[in-house]
């Protein structure tokens, strides 16, 4: 039995006979990735399926913040980054933006973050938040707007970090195509 919420088809449990004991999840596009020993039985993997899915789905929901957290972590940011300049009037998340991180309407002082910002890295949120607030000061992408930026030691990365989504995003899905491929080592995974 799946935790509510879990479809089944949107679980991939993987054996490994070099697995001894360690049992790990991690999520691969739409679908869970639940590694296994190989000896294990129907029942201890359904056991360790549930309670996999139930630990991923908490470290999400503590990983998500709400509106008013938001709005917390843009004034710390921007308080650390640019000297407390960035004053935004709200700071909320919004599910109607697909071709873009964010949004800053410097006028009234309002940053719009997509909700698929929620559950990245906390420093890929962060430079999308700073991003947003550099823009309260600087509306263009100038060389002004860009030196703003140089001070937040993770730019780069959450760079790259965003385009590789975006270009995992235009792959195409074949379904099965990455079975029996090696699996990828959810330790070695950025952070």
């Amino acid at each position: 039995m799946l935790p509510e919420g879990h479809d089944r088809s949107r679980v991939e449990v993987r054996r490994s006979a070099r697995r001894s004991r360690t049992v790990s999840a991690y999520r691969e596009g739409d679908r869970t990735v639940v590694l296994i020993p190989a000896r294990m039985s129907h029942a201890e993997e359904q056991r360790w399926v549930t309670q996999m899915l139930e630990k991923l789905a908490a470290q999400e929901r503590r990983r998500i913040l709400g509106d008013d957290a938001l709005m917390g972590r843009a004034r710390e940011l921007s308080a650390a980054y640019l000297g407390g300049r960035a004053q935004p009037v709200q700071v909320r998340w919004v599910t109607n933006q697909n071709s873009r991180w964010g949004s800053c309407t410097p006028s009234e002082g309002t940053i719009r973050l997509s909700h698929r910002l929620q559950g990245m890295p906390e420093y890929v949120l962060d430079y999308v938040l700073l991003h947003e607030l550099a823009h309260l000061l600087v509306p263009d992408h100038g060389p002004a707007f860009w030196a703003l930026l140089e001070a937040y030691p993770r730019t780069e990365r959450a760079r790259g970090y965003l385009e590789g989504v975006v270009s995992a995003a235009r792959l195409p899905h074949i379904p099965g195509a990455r079975h029996g491929a090696p699996s990828p080592d959810p330790a070695a995974s950025c952070g």
